[in-house]
């Protein structure tokens, strides 16, 4: 099984929002909804801007609690090495 830690952006160098999933396009999915996190609702933080995958569930968690600690600048050069224009990734997810 494959684990997820992924950010979510509202915009292009808006409000971010860091969490980690065993189905990432159903946790997108469920942002979108407005279902599990007050967060993402409230602020409409709902583009997938950055994904990555794990084998292991502990090591999806650490890192993902490693990156809500970062700066804010840390997170926003992350998402642009690999996605320079913030580009809602959720497609890829589909194919």
């Amino acid at each position: 099984m494959s684990y997820f830690v992924y950010i979510l952006a509202s915009r292009k160098h808006g409000t971010l929002y860091i969490g980690v999933t065993n189905n990432l396009a159903r946790r997108v999915w469920e942002h979108r909804q407005g279902i599990g996190s007050t967060f993402t609702k409230r602020y409409r933080v709902h583009r997938l801007v950055y994904m990555e995958a794990y084998d292991e569930i502990e090591r999806a968690i650490q890192r993902e609690k490693t990156m809500k600690e970062w700066p804010r600048a840390w997170k926003v050069r992350q998402i642009e090495k690999d996605n320079p224009e913030w580009d809602d990734l959720t497609d890829i997810l589909n194919r």
